[in-house]
């Protein structure tokens, strides 16, 4: 059985593991996030969320995530 490599990449200033060659989209999956009320930069970068299966996350990458808020 073959070992899955894990790196460590900054989540809004946490560090993670995740599986190496892991896309954006499996990143948002599993931390149950809900893609159409946030933005999201990748290493000060803003990702375009139609997009995210094309970015494959490298160690260190810096990945912020801003929740919309409303109000009035």
């Amino acid at each position: 059985m073959k070992k899955i490599k894990k790196i460590k990449i900054k989540i809004n200033g946490k560090i993670i593991l995740v599986n190496d060659n892991s896309n954006l989209q499996e990143l948002v999956n599993k931390l149950k996030i809900p893609v159409k009320k946030v933005a999201i930069e990748l290493n000060q970068e803003i990702i375009d969320k139609s997009k995210l299966k094309k970015y494959i996350l490298k160690k260190k990458d810096k990945i912020e995530i801003v929740h919309f808020i409303g109000g009035g």
